[in-house]
């Protein structure tokens, strides 16, 4: 059964890189199979509140396999049980829960009873062929017990991209799980007829706890929602600046990059925060931030992909047949494997804008918010001062449908270097997405790129009548 799951979301895997050469799809109507692809948690929508919080909470068990000394992973818990579903709801949620143990525990089967375990946290994307998306947020640990045990996972499963209010929620359960499993229910219960808040509310549940009484839970969505799914911290403990910049730089024009760690938890850190420099665009390839074994082929498609690897499995990646890749070692803080030209990407006075930038104040901050916006902000205004002058060159008829007109964009930049930059960056998937977006909208959005495009025209502004003055 393992084997038949592995390949229907391969196959999947590939026919959606298929999809993403040949450009969006016209017709949905065939299997909505799961693949694991495409998260960038940092291009999920910017959600209003009154979503529910979340579709699933699971328990991942490793159970032995008959007649074998190996073990595989299975569910043991779901809530809530879904009853009543129409017959392709049903088909759907089956295949949905037959590949989510696979992503729980990616690093295979060869597991032992042990003593000690350190937690885990770590998330995965789930891209329908449709394009809709499901998180899994994991809570991977040795449960409460005496003498030696297999650890499990507690997976919540949520259209919605929040991972540090997730991990939040994974506390809760882990706090009541080792009480007892039916102290859970009342709490995920609470948790589904929650609304999920708006950026910067909260919402507060109310559980009992036998011996403790009742507590208050206070879930707060951070203000800034472009940056609530991130944790720059892992990247910058494990990774320069100047390495920080050639993985964007190779991210930005869509290049093959892998990432090396031992533990879960990093790698998803890692891969998300990579991934989330490229606001305000969207990794619309593969993307895996915990490459479970049986995929381990991903890394020889011939598409662009972001994944992540355990470094367990570093010598099948090192054998594979590959062409123009980045490999990153984050246990080791280098890079094993390169095309060789990732420093002569950006153009080299926007390089040195972000560096500077980067290095000013970082031991000053405190909290993950301040580090978030410190490392993200240089990014942003790198592409505020390429691409930021886009509304300007779509072309409106009178129903409103726009039209970019790319020559005269590139033309209107007036340093060398940067529309050399810009002529290849707007050939690429980031940026034709995003502008097709933009060619729908009538008015650009009101987002904190568009604020960040509206404050650096202002700059430009009051900078003038200076310049004239010294003249």
């Amino acid at each position: 059964m393992e084997g038949q799951v592995v390949g229907r979301v391969f196959r999947l895997f590939r026919h959606r890189l298929l999809q993403l050469r040949a450009g969006p799809p016209q017709d949905n109507s065939g299997e909505a199979l799961k693949e694991p692809e495409r998260v960038q948690e940092h291009s999920l929508p910017n959600f209003a509140g009154g979503q529910h919080f979340f579709e699933y909470l699971l328990v991942v068990s490793l159970k032995k396999k008959r007649s074998e000394d190996d073990y595989e992973p299975i569910i043991t818990y779901q809530f809530p049980k879904r009853e009543n579903l129409l017959r392709g709801q049903q088909e759907e949620e089956e295949r949905l829960l037959k590949a989510i143990p696979l992503f729980c525990f990616p690093d295979g089967n060869e597991w032992a009873s042990l003593t000690e375990y350190p937690r885990e946290t770590f998330s995965f994307v789930l891209t329908n062929v449709d394009g809709s998306r499901k998180i899994g947020y994991c809570r991977r640990l040795l449960p409460a017990g005496p003498g030696p045990r297999l650890p499990k996972v507690y997976c919540i499963i949520s259209c919605i991209g929040c991972f540090g209010l997730f991990s939040k929620i994974l506390d809760e359960v882990e706090k009541r799980h080792q009480i007892s499993m039916a102290v859970i229910y009342p709490f995920m219960q609470g948790l589904r007829e929650a609304a999920f808040p708006a950026p910067g509310k909260t919402v507060t549940l109310k559980s009992f706890i036998p011996d403790s009484g009742t507590e208050f839970i206070s879930l707060t969505r951070p203000l800034d929602s472009h940056l609530e799914h991130v944790d720059f911290s892992s990247l910058l403990h494990c990774l320069s600046f100047e390495q920080i910049l050639q993985i964007f730089a190779s991210a930005v024009l869509e290049r093959k990059i892998i990432f090396l760690a031992e533990g879960l938890s990093t790698l998803s850190q890692c891969i998300h925060a990579a991934a989330a420099l490229l606001y305000p665009f969207s990794w619309a390839h593969t993307y895996i931030p915990v490459v479970p074994e049986s995929l381990l082929a991903t890394v020889c498609c011939p598409t662009p992909f972001m994944v992540g690897v355990q470094m367990r499995f570093q010598q099948e990646v090192m054998d594979s047949p590959m062409e123009e890749v980045l490999l990153v070692n984050l246990c080791e803080g280098t890079f094993l494997m390169s095309v060789g030209d990732e420093k002569d990407i950006l153009p080299p006075k926007l390089q040195d804008d972000i560096l500077d930038s980067l290095g000013q104040g970082i031991n000053e901050l405190k909290t993950a918010e301040q580090i978030n916006e410190h490392v993200s902000g240089p990014f942003v205004q790198f592409f505020v001062k390429t691409v930021g002058h886009y509304a300007s060159y779509i072309k409106r008829e009178a129903n409103g449908q726009g039209h970019f007109q790319e020559r005269s964009f590139c033309k209107a930049l007036t340093s060398k270097t940067n529309r050399r930059f810009v002529k290849k960056f707007v050939k690429t998937q980031l940026f034709s997405l995003f502008i097709q977006e933009a060619e729908k909208s009538k008015n650009p959005p009101a987002g904190y790129f568009q604020q960040k495009i509206l404050e650096y025209e202002e700059q430009k502004k009051q900078k003038k009548p200076r310049e004239k003055t010294v003249k």
